[in-house]
């Protein structure tokens, strides 16, 4: 029995130009019942934080990441109003990305995790538990989280390819619903295009395609083909001027490799950041995951036929792009601050001791348990990372609501038992914590002693007409929401990113990557620090960096606001001339 999306896009195949609206197949409110969802809604240089993964199933089924309220959400999207089921994860992950493959459900938590439902089949709530009894996620499991930037980052290989924008062969393998396991092999033939190789995992060759854009080509992924051999690629148009739009769009092949159209995926300035937003059904169904103001939408995307080997032009007319000028911030508070001297090494090394410095979590800095509630969600106040793990290594400096520092100054204060971090983004900001925000993160990357909010950042940076011209150092900045570092464009032309986070991270500084467009479509804006404007080179290698200032080994009171240690009395002064 087909379903009524794919009426919807029969009919406009049908009609040649006709094009099949987005339907809303559920939509969740805010709370914490099975219809509900968790949401954070955003505030001043917060994103709104909402449900990062939405997956199909084998049947059909849609399992929903619900990380807020701590389960996975699976319903029906032909039956809706079939009751939602919920699945509650164990008390001690916090993940942000989901795989289902089979009866297993795999969670990404700093790595990927085997789960299992216990309990009744037919019960509305059910428990996720960690299960050792499947093997090792497999090649296909792994390529759906890389799919997601949800992967292990090497430190070294990566910044010894900071400078380095050579397109490159990718190989992706995949679960497919209808051929099971697919290999696709994606080479650039240009800046514009590319071709995609597939074949059946150890057996025959499938189809070979080619993807055009207009402008310049972005990410390029396989997602699926569908139980009609039907064949569906994420790709990415991204142009070179700031005055034309992006576009995000699956593209739908024939099983002979046949260009049949697209569906452009509805992303815009108010949908919120997620990590996997679209995923494809057995059938051939695109669903797209919505988390906006006031609800989590599960929307069909509509589709639009195309002719074979057209190129894939969806840019509609390009809105006025808001500028920012030094008299809009000059009575913000942090408007103004020293440019100290600095190049993109130290830019990039700094960052990268703030996601991968490691230390042992002290009593002080766990905090008391159960610990103080946040207004507005049901969350605690300790960052999800550090969740049970009192006594224990963690890596990564935490976030923390309003706070801000160089990080030898952070690194001592959660050493000598300060609190670590503070997720309760609609609170006022506490003085008793010590971490950072985004922009706090980027300002101490920069090397600013003053705290530079997303609103005041346009005041000392100058934006990029062209977002393929960012380099290492330079960040993607949406005023008043959130900012990331900008690393390198990935081989795969993904941009890999560092950002302090209390979603996408789980409360803590973390590497990162994401398709380009779909941050440039929800109004991330590429733009480069003032102080390192005259700085067009890439960054040296730089080895990865185990620990920054060696947590409790240095006194706070020691360290000067920029993190320096300050002379010690009597010591003789040097004069440099």
């Amino acid at each position: 029995m087909s379903s009524p999306l794919l009426a919807l896009a029969t009919l406009a195949l049908l009609h040649g130009s006709a094009l099949a609206d987005d339907q809303l197949v559920r939509s969740f409110r805010h709370g914490g019942d099975v219809a509900s969802v968790g949401v954070v809604e955003a505030g001043a240089d917060t994103e709104i934080e909402g449900p990062q993964a939405i997956y199909s199933g084998a049947e059909g089924e849609i399992y929903l990441l619900d990380q807020v309220n701590g389960r996975v959400l699976r319903f029906d999207p032909h039956k809706p109003a079939e009751a939602t089921r919920s699945l509650e994860l164990p008390n001690d992950l916090r993940p942000t990305d989901i795989v289902v493959a089979k009866d297993t459900i795999y969670v990404w938590d700093e790595g990927p995790r085997a789960l299992q439902a216990t309990g009744p089949t037919d019960a509305q709530t059910r428990s996720l538990a960690v299960t050792r009894s499947v093997a090792a996620p497999d090649e296909a499991t792994l390529s759906a989280f890389a799919q997601t930037g949800s992967q292990e980052i090497d430190d070294e290989a990566a910044t010894r390819s900071l400078g380095d924008g050579k397109p490159a062969r990718s190989r992706q393998t995949i679960a497919s619903h209808g051929r099971g396991q697919v290999v696709a092999d994606v080479n650039a033939l240009d800046k514009k295009g590319v071709s995609i190789s597939l074949q059946i995992k150890d057996g025959a060759a499938l189809a070979k395609l080619k993807m055009q854009v207009r402008s310049r080509i972005g990410s390029v992924e396989l997602l699926d083909v569908d139980q009609r051999g039907r064949i569906f690629v994420l790709g990415e148009n991204i142009p070179t001027d700031a005055t034309d739009q992006p576009s995000t769009f699956v593209a739908r092949y024939a099983s002979n490799g046949a260009l049949e159209g697209v569906y452009e995926l509805p992303l815009d300035k108010q949908v919120a950041l997620s990590r996997r937003f679209v995923t494809v059904s057995a059938e051939g169904d695109v669903y797209f995951l919505r988390t906006r103001k006031g609800a989590v939408d599960l929307l069909g995307v509509g589709f639009r036929p195309m002719k074979n080997g057209q190129v894939i032009d969806l840019a509609p007319p390009a809105p006025a792009i808001p500028s920012y000028a030094l008299t809009d911030f000059g009575k913000r508070k942090g408007a103004t601050a020293a440019m100290r001297p600095l190049d993109r090494t130290q830019v990039v090394q700094t960052a990268l001791q703030f996601a991968n410095v490691r230390w042992r979590v002290n009593a002080g800095s766990y905090g008391a348990d159960p610990d103080r509630s946040c207004s507005g969600f049901a969350r605690i106040r300790r960052p999800g990372y550090l969740h049970g793990k009192l006594g224990q290594e963690v890596i990564g400096i935490p976030y923390c609501w309003g706070c801000h520092g160089a990080l030898p100054r952070i690194a001592a204060a959660i050493g000598a038992g300060r609190l670590a971090g503070n997720v309760c983004t609609r609170n006022d900001p506490r003085p008793d914590v010590a971490g950072v925000d985004c922009s706090a993160f980027v300002s101490a990357c920069w090397g600013l002693s003053t705290h530079f909010t997303t609103m005041a950042i346009p005041a000392i940076s100058r934006e990029l007409s062209n977002p393929w011209d960012l380099l290492p150092g330079d960040a993607l900045n949406k005023p008043g929401s959130h900012v990331m570092l900008f690393m390198r464009f990935t081989p795969d032309r993904r941009a890999e990113v560092i950002e302090s986070s209390t979603g996408g991270c789980n409360g803590k500084v973390c590497r990162n990557i994401y398709p380009l467009a779909s941050l440039l479509a929800r109004g991330y804006r590429p733009v480069r620090f003032r102080g390192l404007a005259n700085d067009m080179s890439a960054p040296s290698p730089v080895a990865a960096v185990a620990t920054a200032t060696p947590m409790g080994k240095t006194k706070p009171e020691t360290l000067d606001q920029n993190g320096a240690e300050k002379p010690a009395k009597g010591a003789v002064k040097t004069r440099t001339r």
